[in-house]
């Protein structure tokens, strides 16, 4: 995570940056991270993590609260109603779009409500090609998210420190360190165009010898991921 971050310059000294904790382990992973990196990192910033409570039966923050206790990270619970908006009145059946676009511009807007100036996201190594697919396959463009983006509608930063972090190893550190992660009740969860892409890639990597090595490295090396364009 410190070589992404001083890869893509992402952290600058006195940044407050908030971490959309939503209780996986990505999220969790990320916030701990950037909560130990803040003890010696040059640059001096302040964490502080937010949770959406997308008002699904259920939901406990308790794990995460402590947490961030645990490791002096502010806490802050943000209530929504993103799941009667995507479930109970719009009835998406594909309610994935929706509900992050929602989840996105609520957690921003929280941030900065806050006096951030920048949001961590915990996107890893495995999202960076899972989205690369999904927009080449689904909407027929060469597209996935950067390592820093900035957002001048919201006047925010948006970061993702994981980006060189393979989400078994995201596994490995949940496991080792036995951290509670919060479950997603999420209706979708399991039955998503994410989850076809996450086993495709799963397959070719059984079938060809580095083929996630070699599909992460075309996109990384690439001239619109290094403008940050891609």
């Amino acid at each position: 995570m410190r070589r992404a971050v001083d890869d893509y310059n992402m952290i600058k000294e006195g940044d407050k940056i908030a971490v959309g904790l939503s209780g996986g382990k990505d999220s969790i992973v990320t916030m701990l991270t950037l909560a130990n990196l803040r003890r010696f990192y040059p640059n001096h910033f302040d964490l502080i993590a937010i949770t959406l409570d997308m008002g699904m039966d259920g939901f406990d923050v308790t794990p995460l609260k402590k947490l961030c206790e645990e490791n002096d990270v502010p806490y802050i619970v943000e209530k929504t109603h993103i799941a009667e908006i995507v479930f109970d009145i719009r009835k998406e059946k594909n309610p994935c779009s929706l509900c992050a676009n929602l989840r996105r511009g609520i957690l921003y807007d929280t941030a900065v409500k806050n006096g951030c100036n920048k949001v961590a996201l915990g996107h890893h190594m495995d999202d960076v090609m899972e989205t690369f697919f999904m927009s080449l396959i689904c909407e027929g463009r060469i597209h996935t998210f950067e390592p820093v983006t900035y957002l001048s509608r919201k006047k925010i930063e948006i970061i993702r420190p994981m980006i060189y972090v393979p989400e078994q190893d995201v596994k490995r550190f949940i496991k080792k360190n036995n951290i509670e992660v919060v479950k997603n009740k999420c209706p979708a969860n399991g039955n998503t165009k994410r989850q076809y892409m996450k086993d495709l890639i799963y397959k070719l990597d059984k079938d060809t010898l580095k083929a996630r090595e070699s599909i992460f490295g075309a996109i990384t090396r690439s001239d619109e991921w290094q403008k940050g364009k891609m």
